[in-house]
């Protein structure tokens, strides 16, 4: 869900040529659950192979990791780690969701409505243990590197690039910015296409790149400031925020007053403090110990995990020459920088 800063935060809009040979983070899981959203059948079902397994995830992070690679970029996966104790409580909102979303799709599977079991369907998808492994397979196979952070994979995604290790975080949440990265990449996808939220509609939309120093500098606030502006309006820890304080009137709030003062005004009926939930973006655990290393493409392993989940073999064979491709062109690359 994150926090909805959209109406304060400015961005550009950039192509794929800007982004050739940038090694961008990718925040995984979102990436994982748009899939299993969006990649599903006529009737909302999930692809599944002959043993019943869910391969949704996995037909589109092949298809969405060799386009990148096709393009020049250089992504690397993180995954999350423990979940901070404070979420907990949004886990199992989101688990009552589900389970309500999976009662309406039945009801509409009854009458025979289409339309309404995609809808429903889509908001039962559920990542699995079993799927993250997967997932993680198929990214080495690819030659990719996977990070494993200890915590959220926001926080650890935004530690690299604000180390320099990468270029930019990849992620549709805005919460990335409360963890501080210094860049955030949105919409990088294949098509160009955003699914409106709980709708059957797309919008075009364009690879926009969010700067965050540049942001500060002109709403002139600190992140501690967009924090308790964020706080206000609603985190994952704090659902619907404040009552009666929208980004506009949060922002005016923060602007004039500390957040002892503000916190004191408003009306708080969160079990957790405020204070708690600000060191969740402040203090979340990260760690030093990843490599971004991208390695040859370990073919044999690739048809295996693709033989395994039924990927046909006209598919293997398609996907395998793409791959070649791909390696023929960083070797011709390689070898004129060389020359």
């Amino acid at each position: 869900m994150g926090t909805n800063l959209k109406d304060l935060i400015e961005f550009k809009e950039i192509s794929f040529q800007e982004l050739q040979n940038k090694k961008v983070v990718i925040d995984t899981y979102n990436m994982l659950y748009q899939f299993l959203s969006n990649i599903r059948q006529r009737d909302g079902s999930l692809l599944r192979d002959s043993k019943g397994n869910v391969t949704s995830h996995l037909t589109g992070l092949l298809s969405r990791t060799i386009k990148f690679l096709e393009l020049g970029l250089k992504p690397a996966f993180v995954f999350d780690g423990e979940p901070p104790e404070l979420k907990q409580k949004e886990r199992n909102r989101r688990k009552k969701l589900k389970l309500q979303a999976k009662a309406d799709y039945e009801n509409a599977k009854a009458k025979g409505d289409i339309k309404a079991m995609r809808k429903y369907a889509s908001r039962t998808s559920r990542l699995t243990a079993e799927m993250v492994d997967e997932s993680k397979e198929l990214i080495r196979a690819l030659g990719c590197p996977v990070i494993q952070a200890p915590c959220e994979g926001e926080a650890q995604a935004a530690h690299i690039v604000n180390n320099r290790d990468a270029f930019a975080v990849v992620s549709q949440d805005y919460d990335t910015l409360l963890y501080g990265a210094k860049k955030i990449i949105k919409n990088l996808s294949i098509s160009k296409r955003k699914k409106q939220r709980n709708k059957l509609v797309y919008d075009k939309q364009g690879i926009l790149i969010i700067d965050f120093e540049d942001n500060l500098s002109k709403l002139g606030i600190s992140r501690e400031q967009l924090i308790v502006l964020a706080i206000l309006i609603g985190t994952d820890f704090n659902i619907g925020g404040v009552k009666g304080i929208g980004p506009k009137r949060g922002f005016k709030l923060v602007k004039k007053s500390s957040p002892e003062q503000i916190f004191k005004q408003v009306d708080w009926e969160f079990e957790p403090s405020w204070k708690e939930i600000f060191e969740i973006f402040t203090k979340m655990p990260v760690t030093d110990d990843y490599d971004l290393i991208w390695q040859e493409l370990d073919y044999e392993n690739l048809k295996k995990i693709l033989s395994k989940h039924d990927f046909s073999k006209q598919r293997i064979d398609k996907t395998i020459k793409r791959l070649n491709k791909i390696s023929k062109k960083k070797q011709q690359t390689g070898l004129g920088e060389f020359l």
